[in-house]
């Protein structure tokens, strides 16, 4: 294997590697306007000058390259590396990268970075065997998505309730007045499902305080609390306590306020067997009625849903 400098004479071949690299890894989301060679080259053209740009070659050719932009404040940063199949674990990216951190360095380099997708779980552990650290989060979002919520969180209205399983209201208020005894305004009333109802407007979009809330008087009588809520107009929350614990949460969108590792959107839909034990609603119709989506268009009106919830469960809304 051979490993030499490319020039600009290399652009056909360059190209060519640069297309099968893009082919082969695609960075999400796609952008709108996919980059072009003629773009690209510009850039590739300036680091062939002055950067470090090399290519592998064997028997049948060209097999790989590593592409190193020039050192600005001490730092070279690594635009490309990329072996064909064919080539591959053979050692030919090590040794592309061995040649250009050696020109990195002769031009003033002390440090080295580059940008991996966070899809690619193989290839980042190899850089975190090489010492490379995660020292920055790049994040995106398609422009559309953004503004639909954006929108949605600052003109949509919230609401909720909290829902005690008790018709001893002189014990609830009582509760309440010793553990949260800022709720002057708290509106409490018996509902004729055997549940009672707490609502104060300063609970309306504090979802956090709700769930303190509703939690203490879980704590306080022993029992089932149920904290409902209708957020921003598009999503619908519960959570379900039981003797101060909470043990079950619902989000209808579970990624609406941004993305969530796989186990958190599941751990985000609502537990029919649990919601059945607690509040006597009807498995089947929780597990075809209380469902989650990626978008609040995929539900019914997060209004609707809500009354809907309620309603399952026996609650007022």
């Amino acid at each position: 294997m051979k490993i030499r400098r490319a020039t600009e004479a290399d652009e056909a071949v360059l190209r060519e590697l640069w297309e099968e690299c893009e082919r082969e890894v695609l960075s999400p989301p796609p952008s709108p306007e996919p980059q072009t060679w003629e773009v690209e080259w510009v850039s590739v053209r300036a680091n062939v000058a002055d950067g470090a740009v090399y290519l592998a070659e064997d028997d049948e050719g060209v097999a790989g390259v590593v592409e190193a932009s020039a050192p600005v404040r001490g730092r070279a940063h690594v635009v490309l590396v990329y072996v064909r199949p064919r080539a591959r674990r053979q050692g030919v990216a090590k040794a592309l990268l061995a040649e250009c951190v050696r020109d990195s360095k002769e031009k003033g380099a002390s440090l080295v970075s580059l940008d991996v997708l966070t899809t690619n779980t193989v290839g980042r552990a190899v850089w975190q065997q090489l010492g490379f650290m995660e020292v920055q989060l790049a994040m995106a979002t398609p422009l559309d998505v953004l503004e639909r919520r954006l929108a949605a969180q600052s003109s949509g209205t919230s609401r909720s309730s909290t829902h005690v399983q008790s018709d001893d209201s002189v014990s609830i208020e009582r509760a309440l007045a010793q553990f949260v005894p800022r709720l002057d305004s708290a509106e409490v009333r018996s509902t004729p499902n055997g549940w009672i109802r707490i609502a104060d407007p300063l609970l309306d979009t504090d979802r956090e305080a709700q769930g303190r809330l509703a939690k203490d008087i879980s704590e306080r009588i022993g029992g089932v609390v149920v904290a409902l809520a209708l957020e921003v107009e598009a999503v619908v929350r519960f959570r379900l306590y039981e003797n101060g614990r909470m043990v079950d949460e619902y989000l209808s969108v579970p990624t609406f306020y941004g993305e969530l590792p796989k186990g958190d959107v599941l751990a985000l839909e609502a537990n029919p067997t649990l919601v059945a034990r607690l509040t006597g609603a009807d498995r089947e119709q929780v597990r075809r009625n209380v469902r989650t989506a990626i978008s609040p268009a995929d539900l019914p009106p997060a209004a609707e849903l809500y009354e809907q919830v309620a309603a399952l469960m026996g609650l007022e809304a």
